[in-house]
């Protein structure tokens, strides 16, 4: 059986309680992830995630927070193939280091491959354009990547 976790980990220059915040606030995620979040993430709530760019919406179920260092939550549902995204913080001097494991992709797919590169791609992206919006205060490089 192939490991199918998709693991992507980038540091960015800013206090993880300034990280943490840009994931959670409704406000804050427009600027770098998705157009809105239906309300501030919590433990427990299912919030629902907008793409006006792309015409997509998806729902997460926040499993589980621990403020500035970690942040688990499902998504999915609406595609049938629930994953589980662990998303951990560590603070050094100032600096973060964030990691984003996602796991749960079905090994037996025959798309296994073509599924784990583009989760790679898209948390890559979406780190990129964390690390901008954070340190350089750059909005426009949400919702650029071509599908």
């Amino acid at each position: 059986m192939i490991n199918t976790d998709v693991s992507t980990t980038l540091k960015i220059n800013k206090p993880a309680q300034k990280v943490f915040e840009a994931i959670i606030s409704p406000v804050e995620i427009g600027h770098y992830w998705f157009s809105s979040s239906s309300e501030r993430w919590g433990e427990g709530k299912r919030i629902t995630l907008k793409y006006d760019e792309y015409q997509a919406e998806g729902v997460i179920t926040v499993l589980e927070m621990e403020a500035n260092k970690k942040i688990v939550f499902a998504w999915g549902e609406e595609h049938g193939e629930v994953t589980m995204v662990t998303i951990t913080l560590e603070e050094s001097q100032s600096e973060t280091i964030i990691k984003v494991v996602e796991s749960g992709l079905n090994a037996h797919d025959p798309e296994i491959v073509a599924k784990m590169m583009g989760q790679k791609e898209g948390w890559v992206y979406t780190l990129t354009c964390l690390k901008g919006y954070l340190e350089n205060g750059i909005s426009s490089l949400r919702a650029s990547l071509i599908h």
